[in-house]
C-alpha cells in the first residue's frame, strides 16, 4: 500500500493542534510508514509545496493575503482539505475583535511601530474554501487526530460529534460544576469529544470546542439564569472561541 501524500499547515494560531500531532511519540513511526509528511512547516524542512496532495489539514484561521493564497493552493492541490482545530473550523480567539477598526487595533499594539503586515478580519477556513471535514477542540486530542488520520487511510472522513460534554461528564461520574457548584460551567452547549478533561479536574468547561450544533439554548440558558448567569455572560464566553456564535 502507497503512503498517503499529506500538507501539514498553521496559519493565524498558536500551533498547538499541530504540536498534538507531534505529541504523538509513540504511534509517530508506524505513521511515518503509512503517511509521507511532504509539507510540514513546522516538522520537515525544506517545506516545498508541489505535486497532489491525498489530504491537506490545517490549522488556524485565515487573516491575511498569503493565508488565504495558501489556503486556495491547498484546496486546488488535495484531495481532502480538513481543518484542524477550534480556529479553522470557527474562527477561534484570533477573531474575537472582529468588526473593530484593524488600524486602531494594530496601534494598541505595537504603538507607533511600523509593522508592515496587512491583515483582515480572522475568518474559519469554510469562509474561503470548501472543507470536506473539520475536528475541533483548543487543541483536537490525541485520540481523534489519530482516528481522523485512520480514516484517511481508508478514505473516510471523521463524523461531527452530535452530543455534549455533558455526557462525557455523567459517563465519568463527575460532580457537575454548574448545578451543584454554581460555576459557569459551558458544557451544556459545547461540543463533547474531549472526554470532560477540564471538568474531570474540576475546572469550568470554556467552549474550546465549540457550540453543539443540536444544544438547546432557550433550555440551557433558563438553568444559567436559575443559577444567575444571563444571558449576556454566557454567550459572551462561548464567542471566546466561536465569534458568531447565536449572531
Amino acid at each position: 500500500m502507497r503512503r498517503l501524500r499529506l500538507a501539514i499547515v498553521g496559519l493565524t494560531a498558536c500551533s498547538g493542534c499541530q504540536l498534538s500531532l507531534l505529541n504523538c511519540e509513540d504511534e509517530l513511526p508506524e505513521l511515518l510508514k503509512r503517511f509521507d509528511f511532504h509539507f510540514f512547516p513546522m516538522a520537515c524542512s525544506p517545506a516545498l509545496l508541489d505535486d497532489e496532495y491525498d489530504a491537506a489539514l490545517v490549522e488556524g484561521c485565515v487573516s491575511m493575503p498569503h493565508e488565504r493564497e495558501l489556503l486556495e493552493e491547498l484546496r486546488r492541490r488535495s484531495g481532502y482539505l480538513v481543518a484542524l482545530g477550534t480556529c479553522a473550523v470557527f474562527g477561534g480567539v484570533a477573531a474575537l475583535r472582529n468588526g473593530e477598526d484593524r488600524e486602531q487595533l494594530r496601534r494598541h499594539v505595537y504603538d507607533d511601530n511600523q509593522v508592515a503586515v496587512e491583515t483582515c478580519d480572522p475568518q474559519p477556513l469554510a469562509s474561503v474554501v470548501a472543507v470536506d471535514a473539520g475536528v475541533t477542540g483548543c487543541p483536537p486530542e490525541k485520540e481523534e487526530l489519530l482516528r481522523l488520520l485512520a480514516g484517511l487511510i481508508r478514505g473516510a472522513l471523521p463524523v461531527g460529534i452530535d452530543y455534549p460534554v455533558c455526557t462525557e461528564c455523567r459517563m465519568r461520574e463527575n460532580l457537575c460544576l454548574l448545578t451543584e457548584r454554581n460555576m459557569l460551567c459551558l458544557g451544556i452547549l459545547t461540543e463533547g469529544g474531549c472526554g470532560a478533561r477540564c471538568p474531570g479536574l474540576s475546572v469550568p468547561c470554556e467552549g474550546c470546542r465549540g457550540p453543539l450544533v443540536e444544544a438547546n439554548l432557550t433550555e440551557a440558558l433558563e438553568i444559567y439564569a436559575q443559577k444567575s448567569f444571563d444571558r449576556a455572560t454566557v454567550l459572551g464566553r462561548l464567542r471566546r472561541f466561536c465569534p458568531e456564535w447565536q449572531s
